[in-house]
C-alpha cells in the first residue's frame, strides 16, 4: 500500500491518488482536514470541512492489485459535468491543464492544478478510462454524455511556470494563428480526428495549419528537428522548464464563470518558486542518467529498461550493478526488475540488490558502511560498477563519496565536491558524517578519546523564570555547572561540543537536583536518578535500525578535518567491515 505523501513545494500534491467529490457544496480556503484509516477495507476518508460547507472526498491509495494502477506522480479525480477545465496542447504534444473555472467542480476538487498533464478520463466506475493521446481523443472524451467524468492526471517533475501563463496573450500561442504550416504523408502522424475512414492502398497528403492535429510522436518532429539529441552518457543537469502552448480549448459546456491560473496569489506562488530554484527534481520520463566518476565508478539513477542494459554494457563496459532501489519502489515506477535481471545476467553483468530506504537518513547512515565494503569487493575483482538508485541524487552517491573518503582516504568534503562536480547530485552529506564516526567508534570500542565528534543541546523544559544549569560528566567531573539559556516559554537549552560516547547528566532548577522525564534516565547504585545520553553508534556488517528512545536532547553531528590517528581508525574499520564480506556470496561472512 503506498503512503500518503505531503510536499512543501506548491505543485506536489499526495501521489497515487483516487479522488472523488461532488459539487454539492462549496469549500473555501480556509478549510480543516479531517482523515479516517478503515485497515480492513483499505480505504482512506479525506473530509473537508469549511465555514462554507463541507466537500466530501473519497481517496483510496492504490495499491498492486488496482486496476488503475498508476506512477507515484500521477492520481485519479472524479468530476461532475461541467468539469470548469480549460486543457491545452503543447508544442511537445502533452494535453495539460490550461485554467480551471472559478468556483467550478474542479477548482472545488482542490487536487487539480494547472499545468497537470492528462493521461486518461472516461468512467471509471465502468472501467472505461481511454488514454488520451492527442487532441482527438480528448474532444472525444470529454463531449460524452456522462453526469460524472474520472481523469487520470500527472503532476510535473517541477514546480510549473504559472506566471508565464498569466502574461501571454493568444498572439503567443504559436500555432493559433496558422503559422506553422504542416505537411506530411505519414499518417500516424496524425491525430485521431484526422484519421481516414478507411484504408486505402495510396499514400495520402496532408497540408494543414494547426498542429492540433498531430498526435505527440508528430509534435516532437516538429518541435526537436533542430535540436540537440542528448544521448545517455550526459551530465543529468536540471533544465529550465519551459513551455510553449499550440491550441488552448475545452468540453462543449463549460458553464458560466471566469478562467483562472489557480485561487492562490500569484505573487505568493511566484516567491515559492524562488525559493526552489535550487531543488532538484526527478524527472522519470528522462530514463536513466549518469556519469562517470572514476575508471571503475559510474553513478546514475535506476536502470529502466533492458535498452539501459544494453547501453550499460556495450557503451561503457559495465560488468556490475550495485543498486540500492527496493522492489516496491520499482514497481511503483513502473520498472520490470525480472526483466531487468535477466538482462543483466544474459550480458555477464553482476546484479546485486541491496534497498536503502529513500528519504530516510538513518537508514542510510546505518547501512552505508556495509554498501562501501560491497562497492571494494566489487572492484577488487576489477569490476566496472555502476552505482544507482532511483532518482540517482541521493543514495547511489553518497555510497561513492563513502567509498572515496574512506577507502582512499580523502577528505569528506574534497570526495562531495568532486562527486558533485562530476554528477548533478545532492547525497546526504550528515548521514555520511554520521556513519564516518560510526566507523571510528567501532575500531575504538564506543569510546572517543580526541576532539569533539557531536554538537549536544541539552534541553530543559520546566517553567517560565526557572534558574537553569547543567551539570555532568563533561562538566569537570559534575563541579563546573553550565547556565542554560532561556529560549521563551519553559524551555531552555545549552549547547556541549562532545566527543562520541556514554555520559550522565542532571539539571539544578532554582538550587534543586533534578532530572529530565523528556529524556532517558537511570538509578545508580546509590539510588540517584540521573539522565543518560550515549552519542554515536556502533558500525556493524550485519547493519540494525534499531528504535531509537525518546529524548528531548538534540544531536547534531560535526564534520571536521580527521586527524592522524582518526584516519587509521577509519581505514580500519572500513576495511574490517569489508572483508567481513564473503567475496563469493557477497554477504556477511
Amino acid at each position: 500500500m503506498l503512503p500518503l505523501q505531503f510536499s512543501t513545494h506548491p505543485h506536489h500534491p499526495p501521489p497515487s491518488l483516487f479522488v472523488s467529490s461532488s459539487n454539492n457544496n462549496a469549500c473555501c480556503s480556509s478549510s480543516r482536514l479531517l482523515y479516517h484509516h478503515n485497515r480492513n477495507n483499505k480505504v482512506h476518508h479525506l473530509l473537508l470541512r469549511s465555514n462554507v460547507g463541507t466537500l466530501n472526498l473519497r481517496v483510496f491509495a492504490v495499491s498492486g492489485s488496482s486496476a488503475f494502477k498508476m506512477n507515484l506522480n500521477e492520481y485519479l479525480v472524479t468530476l461532475e459535468k461541467p468539469l470548469g477545465i480549460r486543457f491545452a496542447l503543447t508544442s511537445d504534444g502533452k494535453i495539460i491543464v490550461h485554467s480551471l473555472t472559478k468556483g467550478g467542480n474542479a477548482e472545488r476538487s482542490r487536487i487539480i492544478m494547472v499545468g497537470d498533464t492528462l493521461k486518461k478520463a472516461g468512467d471509471s466506475s465502468q472501467n472505461t478510462l481511454v488514454e488520451i493521446k492527442d487532441v482527438g481523443d480528448t474532444q472525444k472524451v470529454l463531449n460524452e454524455q456522462t453526469s460524472s467524468f474520472s481523469l487520470v492526471l500527472e503532476r510535473p517533475t517541477s514546480p510549473f511556470p504559472i506566471q508565464l501563463l498569466h502574461k501571454m496573450n493568444d498572439l503567443e500561442i504559436v500555432f493559433n494563428r496558422g503559422r506553422v504550416p504542416i505537411a506530411t504523408w505519414n499518417k500516424t502522424l496524425l491525430a485521431s480526428n484526422l484519421q481516414p475512414s478507411s484504408e486505402s492502398c495510396g499514400n495520402a497528403g496532408f497540408l494543414m495549419f494547426n498542429s492540433k492535429f498531430l498526435k505527440p510522436n508528430g509534435s516532437k518532429l516538429l518541435s526537436n528537428q533542430n535540436q540537440h539529441i542528448i544521448t545517455h552518457g550526459e551530465r543529468n543537469i536540471v533544465t529550465e522548464h519551459t513551455t510553449q502552448l499550440a491550441c488552448v480549448f475545452t468540453e462543449e459546456v463549460c458553464g458560466d464563470g471566469d478562467w483562472a491560473h489557480g485561487s492562490f496569489p500569484l505573487e505568493e506562488y511566484i516567491q515559492a518558486l524562488d525559493r526552489s530554484k535550487d531543488e532538484m527534481y526527478y524527472n522519470h520520463s528522462l530514463g536513466m542518467r549518469y556519469s562517470k566518476i572514476t575508471e571503475q565508478i559510474y553513478v546514475g539513477s535506476c536502470i529502466q529498461t533492458e535498452d539501459d542494459v544494453e547501453t550499460l554494457s556495450k557503451v561503457e563496459g559495465v560488468t556490475a550493478v550495485l543498486n540500492f532501489q527496493s522492489g516496491t519502489e520499482a514497481e511503483n515506477w513502473g520498472i520490470n526488475a525480472k526483466s531487468i535481471n535477466e538482462s543483466c545476467q544474459r550480458k555477464n553483468i553482476l546484479m546485486i540488490n541491496y534497498p536503502i530506504r529513500e528519504g530516510d537518513s538513518y537508514d542510510m547512515r546505518k547501512k552505508l558502511p556495509f554498501c562501501v565494503g560491497l562497492l571494494l569487493r566489487l572492484l577488487r575483482k576489477n569490476l566496472r560498477v555502476f552505482v544507482t538508485c532511483t532518482s540517482g541524487f541521493d543514495r547511489s552517491p553518497a555510497c561513492v563519496i563513502a567509498y572515496l573518503h574512506w577507502m582512499t582516504d580523502v577528505s569528506l568534503h574534497a570526495a562531495y565536491t568532486w562527486v558533485t562536480g562530476m554528477h548533478t547530485c545532492r547525497p546526504d552529506r550528515p548521514a555520511i558524517a554520521w556513519a564516518t564516526w560510526d566507523l571510528i567508534a567501532m575500531a575504538e570500542n564506543g569510546r572517543h578519546d580526541g576532539p569533539p565528534t557531536h554538537a549536544v543541546v541539552f534541553v530543559w523544559n520546566g517553567h517560565e523564570g526557572e534558574d537553569v544549569t547543567l551539570v555532568g560528566d563533561f562538566t569537570g567531573n559534575w563541579k563546573e555547572p553550565l547556565k542554560a539559556k532561556h529560549q521563551g516559554g519553559s524551555r531552555h537549552e545549552v549547547e556541549v561540543k562532545l566527543p562520541q560516547g556514554k555520559y550522565y547528566y542532571k539539571f539544578i532548577v532554582n538550587g534543586q537536583w533534578k532530572h529530565s522525564t523528556a529524556s532517558p534516565a537511570e538509578r545508580d547504585d546509590r539510588g540517584n536518578v540521573n539522565n543518560i545520553i550515549v552519542i554515536g553508534e556502533t558500525a556493524s556488517v550485519r547493519p540494525s535500525v534499531q528504535h531509537q528512545q525518546k529524548d528531548a536532547n538534540v544531536v547534531k553531528v560535526i564534520e571536521r578535518p580527521l586527524n592522524e590517528k582518526e584516519r587509521f581508525m577509519l581505514a580500519k574499520a572500513a576495511r574490517c567491515i569489508a572483508f567481513s564480506i564473503c567475496p563469493i556470496r557477497l554477504a556477511p561472512k
